[in-house]
């Protein structure tokens, strides 16, 4: 599947497990619900392999599913080994060489998926930088606050509106997604700012009911709609 296929705005549900089996456990919990994405995350990934990518694609139905690979060298080959085991979309580095990129992004229309570039302490010039991805192919950019940063200062993707609207505002053709630390409250201000997917993780996957919390999310984007 295109990023350009998705219906959008769109909740993208991180499965940031380690344990395949949990993951499984929660998706199984709340992919009736309408789901716009499930992400197999990178700590899943790299527990238990493209493995997990397959497992999470058997039980999703037509539901798309992204692969957080993170990828930052060997673009292509990590395009197709998580493509072709069940994948819709792969994540690379904003920071990896354009020559990543263009390997990724040729090999992933190939396959018919797409990447996502992920901006994860990217200390630079984001729109420039995102206008650059967008010339090389990338139809989709991620604002993302990772956990570390999250715990250490206190940050999350709540506070980061503004560069989403920028982003939004500036670069059209592009699908703008934002992630880190995300709760059902913030939804509508992020949404407001133009971003297309919002990914929610912990808020989901770690609370004692996953159900709940989803159907919270969902809520908040049929309200802004």
């Amino acid at each position: 599947m295109k990023i350009g296929q998705l219906k959008l705005p769109a909740l993208q549900v991180a499965l940031d497990f380690t344990s395949l089996d949990r993951a499984l456990r929660v998706l199984s919990e709340i992919l009736d619900l309408g789901v716009g994405i499930v992400e197999v995350g990178t700590p899943l990934i790299k527990s238990e392999g493209a493995r997990s990518v397959s497992e999470i694609r058997r039980v999703s139905g037509g539901t798309p599913v992204l692969a957080d690979t993170k990828t930052v060298d060997v673009g292509a080959l990590e395009a197709e080994l998580f493509l072709r085991a069940g994948a819709d979309f792969v994540t690379l580095l904003a920071t990896a060489d354009d020559a990543v990129i263009e390997s990724a992004v040729r090999t992933s229309r190939e396959l018919g998926g797409d990447v996502v570039a992920d901006f994860i302490g990217f200390r630079g010039d984001i729109i420039k930088r995102a206008r650059e991805l967008r010339d090389l192919g990338v139809c989709a950019m991620n604002v993302h606050v990772g956990i570390d940063v999250q715990r250490s200062l206190g940050l999350t993707a709540a506070g980061m509106r503004d560069l989403v609207r920028r982003l939004s505002a500036e670069l059209t053709g592009v699908v703008v997604s934002v992630s880190g630390g995300i709760k059902p409250e913030d939804i509508p201000s992020l949404l407001d700012a133009g971003a297309q997917i919002v990914v929610v993780g912990s808020a989901i996957t770690g609370s004692p009911n996953p159900r709940e919390a989803t159907e919270r999310c969902l809520r908040a984007f049929r309200r802004s709609v």
